[in-house]
Parts: structure tokens; C-alpha cells; sequence
């Protein structure tokens, strides 16, 4: 439930709606419009390459190593997102901060980014579309992305003053994802229609799945 409401304080209650998808309470760290279906890859990495493996040391001897290191970071990255353009991914859903060369070369091959969801809004995505994060850094990274969700809408939405991305999701299950947009005056009012509604459909699914048995 958390996951599928968001609370606005300073509007009237009246203005409270349920739109199809789910809402990220976040703004894009870069935004790309796109018509029609598209697809999303999620990530738990930054998408940066290291130059060395976690522990292992890494030594410059020279100003030319170094700056030839830094051209191979870039390339890499942008052969990376050339990558995903191929295989149609217009969206990357990321846990972790992406670094500016990511966000850079994700403009310029018109891929939206979204940061730092939390491990909750992972697992939400992933129940709904049916897919792992994707690891890009393998042995073969020319394979085919097959980790991908299908998305039907992307869109930034304005909540009073907090920029959101609002998102619509093909989903594998009967579950077919909404959210709520509560709206109330003050904060205090909100938390206890969210809690009162919480606890609504928490007895509804309880008594669902007393029927069921």
C-alpha cells in the first residue's frame, strides 16, 4: 500500500483521484518523451564500468594512462546506451545514483533515467512486470536484452509542487496496478485517511481470502 498511494497536503479532499499505474515520488534525473510503447530495464548498478574488480588495485603510472583510461570509461558507457537504444529500451529504473557521463550519454540516445528507488518500489516492478534487474557488465555485453517490462505510458506528473514520474506498466498477472493520490489539507489528515483506507483493504482481503477457502 505504501507503494501505491501517494499523499498531497494542501488540497482539498475532493481533489484526491486513483490513476492507472503506479507513481514514483521522484523526478527524473533525465527525461526523454517517447510516443507509444517502449521498454524498461531495471538496474541495481551503476551503469559506469570500473575500471578494476572490487578489491583489486589500480595503478596509473602516467598522465597518457590515465586520460586513456577516462576514453575507455567513455566509450564503454556510450557503446552501453547505443546498446540499449538497439534492443528499443527508452527507460532505465535504477536503485542506485547513476554518474553524469550515464545521464549524458542517456539524453543523447534518448533514454529517461529514474534514481534511487527504494528495494520496496524494486520488488513492486518487478512482481508486476515479471522481470530481474538486468546486469550489463558480463562476458557478452552485445547479447540480446531480454530483461526488459513493457511500458505503456511515461510521463513526468506534477503533484502541487513535487515533480513525480508516473508510469503505466503491461502487467504478467491479473494484477493490474493503480495508485492513489490522497489529498487533504494538512499532512496529519492524510496519514489518517492513508492508515483508515489501509486498514480498509486490509479486512477486504482478508475476507477474500476466507471466501477463497
Amino acid at each position: 500500500f505504501a507503494e501505491l498511494h501517494a499523499a498531497v497536503p494542501g488540497l482539498p479532499l475532493a481533489s484526491s483521484r486513483v490513476l492507472p499505474g503506479i507513481v514514483l515520488r521522484r523526478d527524473f534525473a533525465a527525461y526523454c518523451p517517447t510516443d507509444g510503447e517502449l521498454r524498461a530495464l531495471l538496474v541495481t548498478e551503476p551503469l559506469r564500468p570500473a575500471l578494476t574488480a572490487p578489491g583489486v588495485e589500480f595503478v596509473v603510472d602516467s598522465e597518457g594512462q590515465y586520460q586513456a583510461s577516462l576514453r575507455w570509461i567513455t566509450e564503454r558507457t556510450e557503446a552501453l546506451m547505443k546498446h540499449l537504444q538497439s534492443n528499443n529500451v527508452k527507460l532505465l529504473l535504477s536503485s542506485v545514483k547513476q554518474e553524469e557521463i550515464v545521464i549524458y550519454y542517456a539524453k543523447l540516445y534518448g533514454v529517461s533515467v529514474v534514481e534511487c528507488l527504494s528495494s520496496e518500489e524494486m520488488a513492486l516492478i518487478s512482481e508486476i512486470t515479471g522481470v530481474s534487474p538486468y546486469a550489463p557488465f558480463g562476458d557478452n555485453t552485445d547479447r540480446e536484452i531480454t530483461e526488459t517490462a513493457a511500458v505503456t505510458f511515461c510521463q513526468p506528473l506534477l503533484l502541487v509542487s513535487k515533480r513525480c514520474v508516473h508510469i503505466g506498466f503491461t502487467s504478467v498477472g491479473a494484477f493490474q496496478p493503480h495508485c492513489l493520490i490522497l489529498c487533504g489539507p494538512v499532512d496529519g489528515v492524510n496519514e489518517q485517511h492513508a492508515a483508515a483506507l489501509q486498514g480498509a483493504f486490509t479486512m477486504l482481503q482478508q475476507l477474500f481470502e476466507t471466501v477463497d477457502q
